[in-house]
């Protein structure tokens, strides 16, 4: 009898700790952060208008499912790919209207907390937050070239603009549409001056500069012009 009620024991133990085993192999996977998510504000200076744009990055697997929440709980952005055999999506650049009405634009995108959630293909789950400020940075002037109309040299060529304060760094931007080439780069704020790699610029081409003032919040103003290589 006692050799019975110890095996009774033992089996009604090793069935309990297979419950709660079954029970834990049952629970969600926990929600990841998102590797990027980000909102900021875009200013072009040049032309006069704004936008806001919104990027997410995941893992390796792509996201079948994508919501952004703005900080008065709307849905700014939702996607959902179409079924599992298109493997999802796994980066994404959103981007506004541009108009050149600030407040609206500030009314359709407020100040505040945007949350991010996704669903991968795969059906893991990501979760983050980003912050959007409207403050923006003054536009920078540029020094060289100092007119659209400049000719420049193809090789030692140093393009240069006026400090801009309270910057976190600037961007710069140089594009040729007949080519298809581009160039980006991202410096201290501490730099005025940028100098274009010997080989990358064509004589006889028209390319078109855009210099932006980086805000700490990622906010950027941009200015923009042209330029003409010499032959």
């Amino acid at each position: 009898m006692r050799v019975f009620a110890r095996a009774t024991v033992v089996s009604a133990l090793v069935l309990v700790a297979s419950g709660l085993a079954g029970r834990a192999e049952a629970q969600p996977a926990a929600t990841a952060a998102f590797p990027v998510a980000t909102v900021h504000l875009e200013r072009n200076a040049t032309d006069g208008d704004f936008e806001v744009v919104f990027e997410v990055k995941g893992a390796q697997d792509g996201f079948a499912e994508l919501t952004v929440l703005s900080p008065d709980r709307r849905t700014v952005v939702a996607f959902k790919a179409p079924d599992s055999s298109t493997l999802g999506i796994r980066a994404f650049r959103f981007e506004s209207p541009e108009p050149t009405d600030i407040k609206a634009l500030k009314a359709a995108y407020p100040e505040g907390v945007y949350e991010f959630s996704g669903r991968t293909s795969k059906g893991a789950k990501f979760a983050g937050k980003a912050t959007l400020s409207h403050r923006l940075a003054a536009t920078a002037t540029l020094v060289k070239p100092a007119t659209a109309k400049a000719s420049l040299s193809v090789k030692d060529l140093r393009l240069a603009w006026s400090p801009v304060e309270g910057v976190a760094s600037y961007s710069v931007g140089i594009t040729q549409e007949e080519l298809n080439v581009s160039l980006t780069a991202l410096v201290p704020a501490s730099s005025t001056s940028f100098g274009v790699p010997d080989g990358f610029l064509v004589p006889g081409k028209k390319y078109t500069l855009a210099i932006g003032a980086v805000t700490r919040e990622g906010n950027i103003t941009f200015v923009e012009t042209t330029f003409t290589t010499e032959k």
